[in-house]
């Protein structure tokens, strides 16, 4: 069974996701070698979220509570590695289970549930949890398929969707507006509160606009290291660099900005970028200030990237369940094939048996034997699939026990050597 323990800027602070992501993910070998309920962990980390995905033994009988043995097990060896308090830890994760790990990764993946909806970043970040997983010798034939599967969701999310394109074009779309209220951008005094992909993005659009005054603030102490990298100017107090601007651009994942952070002033120009909201609407209502947000660029020029979300959710719904489904049909699948290769097994036994000096004869008879048995099980395969997908596995598992007599009891903790992942039978050649 998958298990999902998640800590994200949603429901866990900063703070707590910064101790996690240093040490944490280093701590998936222990568990998983120490554990006898976890038979293998990938932890995504990054500066905004912390999840461990777990493949547990099903057997666990507290596995639908907040405290079975595998989420104390985890919380105990993450807490101790990040030195965090386990119960803290507990406190600010959300435990998903079955069906919801799809969901949720899926989505992850497609960076619908970032900070900034539609990042590029999370994508790769999802791969390398994978490679790390493989590297450290922790993934599980179940969680392959599942990363596997969430990878493949968020290509096809960019490539039919507007939503890779939606971060990119709403900063332009801003810059766009506030045109109208800027005279000249050479000599306006910008802002940028945040130093991630989306602060750089930001910045490479305020430059094609004219802007060379620009400055950058991070609450975590990362405008240093952005501003050499590109070229501006580094802040160190919010409330005085907002003092000294024209323009503020938020885009952060780290920071909210509230009217106790602006300074009076004759005219200022707000614009927040953020998804959830970076400024607190109170800004806008202050003396001199004009508030620029998600909303207020909807009503003015609606693209669109601004509903690009829903149709990305259909898509990965979709997605998650075609996975799900075929999980479900995978142990008909499996017990069929079983069924057809033991009894070719058996009769392969009895033609090398009798073959004697004829070896290469035999060897021939093997492989077209192997062949055809891959044949005969494609047509169920596939149907096995669109009957899961449909919600009606029980029929497929049914037809086996009335035709063959194949009973199913339960998935299979991974699928037999032999067998694709994903696809229909190999063919297993002598």
């Amino acid at each position: 069974m998958l298990l999902c323990l998640t800590a994200n800027h949603r429901n866990a602070s900063f703070d707590l996701l910064d101790r996690l992501s240093v040490a944490a993910p280093s701590a998936t070998a222990e568990l998983v070698a120490q554990s006898t309920k976890v038979r293998g962990a990938v932890v995504l980390a990054t500066c905004n979220r912390f999840e461990a995905y777990l493949d547990v033994d099903p057997s666990d009988a507290t596995l639908l509570e907040s405290g079975s043995d595998a989420v104390q097990a985890t919380v105990q060896t993450l807490g101790a590695a990040s030195g965090v308090d386990p119960a803290e830890l507990q406190g600010a994760i959300r435990v998903l289970r079955g069906d919801d790990v799809a969901h949720h990764l899926f989505s992850v993946s497609a960076g619908l549930e970032s900070v900034v909806v539609g990042e590029d970043e999370i994508a790769g970040q999802v791969r390398r949890a994978l490679d790390f997983a493989r590297k450290d010798g922790t993934t599980s034939s179940a969680l392959e398929r599942l990363f596997q599967h969430a990878t493949r969701t968020s290509r096809h999310v960019r490539t039919t969707t507007s939503l890779g394109g939606a971060g990119r074009s709403l900063v332009r779309l801003a810059l766009e507006l506030a045109s109208s209220r800027v005279t000249d951008w050479a000599e306006a005094r910008v802002l940028v509160v945040g130093t991630g992909q989306y602060a750089a993005t930001t910045l490479a659009a305020l430059r094609d606009r004219g802007a060379a005054d620009v400055r950058v603030y991070s609450a975590t102490g990362r405008a240093a290291r952005f501003s050499a990298k590109y070229g501006v100017r580094p802040e160190q107090n919010l409330a005085d660099a907002i003092g000294d601007a024209d323009v503020v651009i938020t885009c952060t994942a780290r920071y909210s900005v509230s009217p106790a952070d602006v300074p009076n002033a004759d005219r200022r120009l707000v614009i927040d970028l953020g998804l959830p909201r970076n400024v607190d609407p109170a800004v806008g209502r202050l003396p001199g200030v004009e508030l620029l947000d998600l909303e207020v660029l909807s009503l003015h020029a609606p693209l669109p990237e601004l509903n690009a979300a829903s149709d990305a959710r259909e898509l990965v719904g979709s997605a998650a369940s075609t996975f799900l489904a075929e999980r479900a049909a995978a142990p008909g699948i499996v017990a069929l094939r079983k069924h057809v290769y033991d009894a070719l097994d058996a009769e392969i036994g009895r033609v090398t048996a009798r073959a004697g000096a004829d070896a290469v004869s035999a060897d021939a008879t093997v492989a077209a034997l192997r062949h055809l048995a891959g044949v005969i099980l494609h047509t169920p395969s596939v149907r096995a699939r669109e009957l899961a997908r449909d919600g009606h596995a029980d029929e497929f598992e049914a037809a086996l026990a009335t035709v063959f007599g194949i009973q199913i009891e339960q998935a299979p903790a991974s699928l037999p050597a032999g067998f694709a992942a994903d696809g229909d039978a190999e063919d297993r050649t002598a």
